[in-house]
């Protein structure tokens, strides 16, 4: 019996020049340098793909494109994001599954005859940095930016990419400062932290009967996009939150959180953060004794929040905008484990991995359509068709644009943590 489609769409209210010289990754694409490894990779802020052949070369002995990102042989996108630091697991993860979407596509004939490259630099989940690393990636004349990973790395990185009209295509966060109606070069797969929000209070409140809410927020532009949807969720009830507390990014200072929530006697505490610092207040909490349900966004890095927690993790709730990876019956879940198997037989599937990979297979899908074996791609006959294509299904999962909505997703689904795994539910249960 053939698999339903997953698709929850709303109703929405609301010249560049290529560079003459070349970043080193770029060159490395086009100049026969062998991909270093990911452990190198890592350390040295960067990784590219494998090297390119047949490119035209100047007289410098680099590559020149035939158009902004496109090569004779492959078309190269740009990736500033966080492979350092505590959230080095969400960019490696949104890298592997993009690089898995991308080498499944080269494996097939790429788009049509060009494979698809990555060229991925660190910004350590810094502001000053993202802005560095994108000018850097934009200057040297990517096709698209991709995979970004952050509220605050996007929040600065995507006026520059707008602003050079460049794609910013498939950031990891559903902060509301990324889904504006004139947005044009900005491209979301994922639901936003509203959707996500409303979702943790609605099942909090009909599934559990819960009416003390608190809060601990990242203190910043992350934090406070959480903070503002958890408040709208529970304005639209006639409920306020009865405890906040904050902590500083890249930190694990949530103690003083911990003992200052527990006087506000919460039923339940919604947690917007990084996997360690969520990881340790959790553990701080049931110390000090609050009975609570824990519930975490999307964002939270969801394997690695598992691994940190180990069997303390129990009840622990995750919001996801993905499928689950274990749900092979959804044609594009199967197709991703056989890539990602293909790409790194050690890889874990996971949440952040599986949409890394649906962006790739959004990009892999709209080049496709906006290009043929004698028409170039250009960044504004990709953003064009994705507009103009209505529902693309992905494979189960299916994504829609229109011309003020840059939001291909609404689905929400929720996870919990049980006996050290994580279990897909429809509603919460004690």
């Amino acid at each position: 019996m053939p698999v339903p489609p997953l698709r929850r769409k709303r109703v929405v209210t609301r010249r560049f020049h290529v560079r003459p010289w070349v970043l080193p990754a770029l060159a490395a694409l086009a100049g026969g340098c062998a991909a270093p490894e990911p452990d190198e990779a890592d350390a040295a802020g960067a990784e590219v793909d494998s090297p390119v052949a047949g490119d035209v070369v100047d007289g410098t002995g680099q590559a020149t494109p035939v158009a902004d990102g496109v090569f004779e042989d492959s078309i190269v996108f740009g990736q500033a994001a966080a492979f350092s630091g505590d959230p080095a697991g969400l960019g490696i993860n949104m890298r592997m599954g993009i690089r898995a979407a991308f080498e499944e596509a080269n494996r097939e004939d790429g788009i049509h005859g060009r494979e698809l490259k990555l060229v991925s630099e660190d910004d350590r989940y810094e502001s000053e940095m993202a802005v560095e690393k994108t000018e850097a990636l934009i200057a040297h004349g990517v096709f698209g930016l991709i995979g970004a990973v952050g509220t605050p790395t996007s929040r600065v990185a995507e006026p520059i990419a707008s602003r050079e009209r460049v794609p910013y295509i498939g950031a990891f966060t559903g902060a509301g400062l990324l889904r504006g109606e004139n947005q044009r070069y900005v491209v979301n797969l994922r639901a936003s932290y509203d959707q996500e929000t409303e979702e943790m209070v609605e099942r909090l409140t009909t599934d559990l009967g819960i009416s003390r809410i608190a809060i601990l927020y990242q203190n910043d532009s992350y934090g406070q996009a959480g903070l503002s949807g958890v408040r709208k969720a529970l304005e639209k009830r006639n409920m306020s939150l009865v405890g906040e507390d904050t902590y500083v990014r890249n930190t694990l200072a949530v103690k003083r959180a911990a003992l200052n929530l527990r006087e506000t006697n919460p039923q339940a505490v919604i947690i917007i953060g990084a996997y360690r610092p969520a990881a340790e207040f959790i553990r701080w909490a049931r110390k000090l004794g609050m009975q609570a349900v824990y519930v975490n966004l999307s964002f939270v890095g969801s394997n690695d929040l598992l691994n940190e927690l180990g069997w303390s993790g129990e009840g622990v709730v995750v919001t996801q905008v993905v499928p689950f990876p274990r749900d092979t019956g959804i044609p594009v879940v199967a197709e991703y484990r056989n890539a990602l198997a293909m790409h790194d037989p050690a890889a874990q599937p996971g949440f952040i991995s599986l949409e890394g990979y649906l962006v790739g297979r959004l990009v892999v899908e709209v080049l496709r359509k906006a290009s043929d074996a004698a028409t170039l791609p250009t960044r504004e006959s990709f953003l064009q068709t994705l507009v103009e294509s209505g529902p693309i299904d992905l494979g189960g999962f299916v994504v829609e644009y229109g011309a003020t909505d840059n939001q291909g997703s609404d689905a929400v689904f929720l996870t919990v943590i049980r006996q050290g795994r994580y279990v897909a539910v429809n509603r919460l249960t004690r």
